[in-house]
């Protein structure tokens, strides 16, 4: 399994994945703002890996604070949990760390300043360590609707690279390969940073797994021809009624897949889901820079100066859900009643 991002000392390390796969490279983080500038340049990326790093770039902010007393330690952490919150905005994990280790400092304020520094450290390696067992459950639960022989299409990468560890979409897939189901992956290439390709394409072999990579815009041709037999992605945020923000692109697939009666699912730690947004017209969609779109490693793929638009994400209503696969079980429709039952249980 490929490792994402890890505790050394009192250092973070993660894997530079805008190097992959020509290199692996760790990417050293020493202070919080070196984490927040890898969530933003993309070193990082996947919405779970986004709330791990958040939860150890916390620690590290924790560990630079120099003050005597409990009320200016928080006041200067809360500054410092507000820079990590605009690091990205769609995905939710960010949000779900920060306030988790919020929670936590404020549960310890008993406690001597050094013990609470030690006790966050403590919870994001926590944090990084359920991820990859809740990746797993949610692999074991999804399996079931992966048909031997199957061909399956995902989209951007949602696997160990995306999370702490194993991963969401690619977790599923991974566990019916383990099953010995005999699948076969198709993985679009994810313009403009090509994930597809890249990341998933690279995951997958490593793992031994049978990969083809597409064209985003070859994928309705193979559904029409019946090369296709279900669809699998990740999510970066689930509003309470379903309808789910993932990577630009994830939208047509799900449009494509209705079209040709090919099931569509989401799998997502339950972390992902945002009880508090209604709907899917409520969730931030991140702006990326022109630049991604116009040039690839600095040159210009079109005319200078060009306007682009550059969404770095879409959504996808609930409709088109088959199902959302999660560490509880798969979440069927109608989903705002299969989700406040999941968060009740």
């Amino acid at each position: 399994m490929i490792p994402t991002i890890k505790w050394e000392d009192s250092r973070v390390l993660m894997i530079d994945q805008r190097k992959l796969p020509a290199k692996v490279e760790w990417y050293h983080c020493r202070t919080y703002r070196d984490v927040i500038q890898a969530i933003k340049k993309m070193v990082i990326r996947g919405a779970p890996a986004i709330g791990i790093a958040a939860a150890m770039g916390l620690s590290l902010g924790a560990a630079s604070i120099r003050v005597s007393g409990f009320k200016e330690f928080k006041r200067q952490f809360d500054l410092i949990a507000s820079e990590m919150l605009q690091a990205r905005p769609t995905a939710v994990n960010l949000k779900w760390a920060v306030e988790r280790m919020t929670s936590l400092l404020e549960a310890s304020r008993g406690l001597k300043l050094d013990e609470m520094r030690k006790l966050l450290k403590l919870e994001s390696q926590r944090i990084l360590e359920e991820d990859i067992e809740i990746n797993k459950a949610i692999g074991i639960e999804g399996a079931v609707v992966v048909p031997y022989g199957a061909n399956v299409l995902t989209h951007c990468n949602a696997g160990a690279l995306a999370t702490g560890g194993y991963g969401t979409a690619l977790g599923v897939i991974r566990a019916a390969h383990e099953q010995g189901k005999g699948i076969k992956v198709f993985a679009d290439e994810t313009r403009p940073w090509l994930q597809g390709i890249r990341l998933t394409a690279f995951e997958m072999m490593e793992e031994g797994i049978p990969v083809t990579v597409i064209v985003d815009s070859a994928a309705g041709s193979l559904m029409r021809r019946k090369m296709i037999d279900l669809v699998i992605t990740g999510a970066d945020r689930i509003a309470a009624n379903g309808d789910t923000a993932n990577k630009i692109g994830t939208y047509s697939l799900a449009v494509l897949a209705g079209e040709n009666n090919i099931p569509f699912y989401i799998a997502a730690p339950l972390s992902t889901i945002d009880i508090s947004i209604e709907n899917g017209d409520l969730i931030p969609v991140e702006e990326r820079d022109k630049e991604e779109v116009c040039k690839m490693r600095g040159r210009c793929l079109g005319p200078k100066d060009v306007e682009a638009l550059n969404p770095a994400f879409d959504i996808t209503p609930a409709k088109y859900l088959s199902g959302i696969i999660t560490e509880k079980g798969i979440l069927r429709p109608p989903f705002a009643d299969a989700i406040k039952k999941a968060f009740v249980c």
